[in-house]
């Protein structure tokens, strides 16, 4: 399965970001093999629509699940089509919500 999860920073340690469309960083994470690409937001987070642009994004990359803090409506609705799932309300270290997930999906 490939994850996307929201990160402050570069790395599997980094706190989830809080907010889809303004995270600094995506973390694409293959579940089975835990290997990781991260990838700098390439959106204009200032901007209103930045999670849109970002949506796109996890659907050309082929993404089955997103975690995160919150995610727009909007937004929400681009990912429901896609058939991305998508955890809100996420916190703590990316690897930490990586590894729960995989816990409680067995």
């Amino acid at each position: 399965m490939k994850i996307c999860v929201t990160a402050e920073s570069d790395t599997l340690d980094a706190m989830v970001a809080p907010h889809f469309g303004q995270s600094p960083y995506f973390i694409f994470v293959d579940s089975e093999t835990m290997e990781c690409e991260v990838v700098e937001n390439p959106a204009d987070r200032t901007e209103k629509g930045a999670g849109k642009q970002v949506a796109l994004i996890l659907i050309e990359r082929g993404v089955d699940l997103l975690i995160t803090g919150k995610v727009g409506v909007n937004t929400s609705q681009i990912l429901a089509a896609a058939e991305i799932k998508v955890l809100q309300g996420v916190t703590g270290s990316v690897r930490e919500a990586i590894e729960k997930y995989r816990r409680e999906s067995g």
